[in-house]
């Protein structure tokens, strides 16, 4: 089980995407350096970078390939690769997994296998920033599983 890391930059995106739209959905990618083969075992991903992507309806549609091919024709120029997805609800309370979000991050998760998938939970967000406001979740037998947070 891969262990995961975000740089401040990458973790800041991700919540002022969602702070700049509270009342809507949010999502995007996330980037790590392309790994050397496993040089050193047990390595964490990094992810070094966060690409919003949309805000209001999240679905799969022909604009999110788009917006992922680009993406990746991008990643591959600067030697990143697309490593995890970020989705925030819109609900306060509901920090919950939706099929799409299963479905983007199961899709990215065939270019990388230890890829992420992190939903920011809302109702810990605030400027104090004590606490992580995600929980990240990586695939196991093709299902979706929490994390501890405390790893």
């Amino acid at each position: 089980m891969p262990a995961y890391k975000l740089t401040t930059q990458a973790y800041c995106k991700m919540m002022l995407h969602g702070a700049k739209h509270p009342t809507s959905s949010v999502n995007g990618v996330l980037v790590a350096e392309k790994q050397k083969h496993k040089e050193v075992p047990q390595q964490p991903v990094l992810f070094v970078d966060c690409i919003p992507l949309f805000h209001g309806a999240i679905a799969l549609s022909p604009v999110l390939e788009v917006a992922l091919t680009l993406i990746d024709t991008w990643c591959k120029e600067n030697s990143y690769v697309i490593a995890g997805y970020y989705q925030g609800n819109e609900r306060l309370k509901d920090n919950s997994l939706t099929p799409v979000a299963e479905r983007i991050a199961a899709r990215i998760a065939e270019g990388f296998s230890d890829a992420a998938l992190i939903m920011v939970d809302n109702s810990k967000f605030s400027m104090e920033c004590i606490f992580p406001s995600i929980h990240i979740y990586d695939i196991h037998d093709n299902r979706w599983k929490a994390r501890d947070p405390h790893e």
